[in-house]
C-alpha cells in the first residue's frame, strides 16, 4: 500500500517536492516503529527512487543513509556509484562499504569520488595503497591531511613518486609529523626538480648548470636531514639514497666536509654490511689505520681515497661544532686542507676530484660570507636602534609632561 501511494504522488509532484518526500521516508525507515511488510513496502519505494531523473532526489536519500549503520545496503552501494556530489556523500561517511567497495568506486569514480574516500574517518592501509597508485593530487592531499588514514611509508613514497611535482600535496606531506625521513628527502628533491624546471623553462640556466645545482641542492637536504635523525631513520635514509642511486662518492665526502658523520658512518655501514658500532670505531680511528679497509671494502673508487683521508685527518684536528652547525653547511678549512693535501696527486688521478673539490670551496666561501653578511647586517640594525632608544625615551617623556594631570 505504501509503495502504491507513494509512487502514485511521485508521479506529479516536483523534484523539490520528491526529494522531500523521499528524505521523510528514508529517516521513517530507520528510526520509526515498522511492521516487516512496511519495512519492505518502504525499501521498495525507496530502490524504485533510485532511478528517478533528478539527482535532488537521489541527493536526499544519500544525505539521510550516509550515516546510518541500519541503512539497507543495496541502497548504500547504489547512491556509492551514482554521480559524484550525490556518491561523495556516502562514501566519505557510511559504515556500510567495506574496503572492496571504496577501492572499486576509488578506481572507477573521479577525483571527487578518491577525495571523498580518502576523507573518510577511518583509512585502511588497503585504501591508503589503493588510493597512492591511482588518485590525483587533490585528493591525496585530502588523504595526507587525515590523520586518521592509515598511510604506510611505501604508498607515501608512492605518492611522491607520482606527484611529486604538485606543490600543495608537497606542502601537505611536509606537514605530517610521522613523514619518514626517506619520504621527506623524496619530497625535498621533487621540490628541487620542479624548481630546476621552471627555471630551465624560464631560460635562466642551462639543463647541465640546472641538473648540478638541482643534484648540489638535493645532497645538502640529505646530509642535513641524516645529522638531526635518528640512527635508524638516518640508516633507512641512505638505504633509499642507495637504492634510487643517489649513494654517491661525492655525496658521501660531501657530509664528511659538512661534518655530518651522522651521514658518513650510516653511508660506510650500508655500502659494507658492518655494524655502525664498528663503522664509527673505523672512521674515528686516530691511527687513520681503520679507513683503508673500510673504504676499500665499501667499493668507493681509489682515485678518492686521498681525499677521504684528509677529509677525516681535518674532521679529527678542527673537532666536532655544535648541532645547529653540523651536516649544514661545509667548512672552508677542511674543503682547504683537502684540497692541499690532494694537490700533488698525478693529474691522472686528480682530474674530476680536484673540480670536485673547487666547488665545494666556492660554495664553502658563499655560505661563510653569507653568514657573516647577515650577522653584520644584524649588528647594524641593532646600533641603529640603540642610537635611537635615548631620543625615543627623551622625547616620550617630555609628551608625558605636557599631558594634563588627572582631577
Amino acid at each position: 500500500m505504501i509503495v502504491r501511494r507513494f509512487l502514485s504522488w511521485v508521479q506529479s509532484a516536483t523534484p523539490g517536492e520528491r526529494a522531500e518526500g523521499v528524505s521523510s521516508l528514508a529517516r521513517t525507515l530507520l528510526y520509526a516503529d515498522l511492521s516487516p511488510e512496511d519495512r519492505r513496502e518502504a525499501e521498495t519505494a525507496l530502490t524504485a527512487m533510485l532511478d528517478d531523473p533528478s539527482p535532488l532526489v537521489r541527493r536526499a536519500m544519500a544525505e539521510a543513509f550516509a550515516n546510518a549503520a541500519e541503512a539497507p545496503a543495496h541502497l548504500v552501494l547504489a547512491l556509492a556509484n551514482d554521480q559524484s556530489d550525490v556518491a561523495a556523500l556516502v562514501l566519505a561517511r557510511s559504515p556500510l562499504l567495506d574496503d572492496h567497495d571504496l577501492v572499486d568506486c576509488a578506481a572507477l569514480g573521479d577525483e571527487v569520488i578518491q577525495a571523498a574516500v580518502a576523507s573518510r574517518p577511518r583509512v585502511s592501509a588497503a585504501v591508503a595503497a589503493a588510493l597512492a597508485e591511482i588518485a590525483g593530487p587533490r585528493a591525496l592531499a585530502v588523504l595526507v591531511e587525515n590523520h586518521d588514514a592509515a598511510v604506510m611509508p611505501a604508498s607515501l613514497a608512492r605518492i611522491v613518486e607520482r606527484h611529486g611535482d604538485d606543490g600543495a600535496l608537497r606542502e601537505a606531506l611536509l606537514a605530517r609529523p610521522d613523514l619518514p625521513l626517506e619520504v621527506r628527502q623524496a619530497v625535498s628533491v621533487a621540490l628541487a626538480q620542479s624548481l630546476g624546471a621552471f627555471v630551465v623553462g624560464c631560460g635562466w640556466l642551462s639543463p647541465e648548470r640546472c641538473e648540478r645545482a638541482v643534484r648540489e641542492a638535493r645532497e645538502k637536504t640529505a646530509v642535513a636531514l641524516a645529522t638531526w635523525a635518528d640512527p635508524g631513520d638516518a640508516q633507512r635514509l641512505v638505504a633509499h639514497l642507495r637504492r634510487s642511486g643517489q649513494l654517491t662518492p661525492a655525496l658521501i665526502l660531501r657530509a664528511i666536509l659538512s661534518r655530518g658523520l651522522a651521514f658518513a658512518e650510516a653511508a660506510f655501514a650500508e655500502l659494507t654490511g658492518l655494524p655502525p658500532a664498528r663503522v664509527a670505531g673505523l672512521i674515528h680511528d686516530r691511527r687513520s689505520g681503520g679507513l683503508r679497509p673500510l673504504y676499500k671494502r665499501a667499493g668507493l673508487p681509489e682515485a678518492l681515497r686521498p681525499a677521504f683521508e684528509a677529509a677525516l685527518a681535518a674532521l679529527r684536528e678542527t673537532g666536532h661544532v655544535d648541532g645547529a652547525k653540523a651536516g649544514a653547511q661545509l667548512s672552508r678549512r677542511m674543503v682547504e686542507r683537502v684540497l692541499t693535501a690532494c694537490a700533488h696527486l698525478p693529474p691522472a688521478d686528480a682530474g674530476k676530484l680536484m673540480a670536485l673539490l673547487r666547488r665545494f670551496e666556492v660554495e664553502a666561501a658563499r655560505e661563510e660570507a653569507r653568514e657573516q653578511a647577515e650577522a653584520m647586517a644584524d649588528e647594524a640594525a641593532l646600533a641603529a636602534v640603540l642610537a635611537y632608544m635615548p631620543q625615543a625615551i627623551a622625547e616620550a617623556v617630555r609628551q608625558q609632561r605636557a599631558l594634563p594631570s588627572a582631577a
